[in-house]
């Protein structure tokens, strides 16, 4: 039983682990280190446009901006939002094509 608790609390910790916030500019800095992975980014909306359900929006933690690109609703401008996503380059956002962007899996509003 004691080695099923070990490895429950190895598999939590590493779940935590896994959901530490990165910094955007740490993102902008070396795309390809988080090109396709899972990260957590933390800050404002900038701006936003969203139709039925989908859309982007840019979102701004202090050290940078970046672009998020959801098909799960669009917080508007001034929100402070926790996203989870994959990182991708070369994305279309607002009609515009930028470097680096995350593809959203979900947000929330805080």
């Amino acid at each position: 039983m004691s080695k099923q608790i070990l490895a429950a609390a190895l598999a939590f910790g590493t779940l935590q682990a896994g959901c530490a916030s990165v910094k955007i500019a740490r993102i902008n800095a070396d795309p390809s280190r988080y090109y396709n992975q899972m990260v957590r980014v933390d800050g404002t909306v900038v701006t936003s446009v969203g139709l039925l359900g989908t859309g982007g929006y840019q979102l701004d933690d202090g050290t940078g901006t970046i672009f998020v690109v959801s098909r799960k609703g669009v917080p508007s401008g001034g929100s402070r939002v926790a996203v989870t996503g994959r990182v991708t380059g070369g994305a279309q956002v607002l009609g515009q094509t930028v470097g680096t962007a995350i593809r959203e899996d979900h947000h929330t509003v805080r």
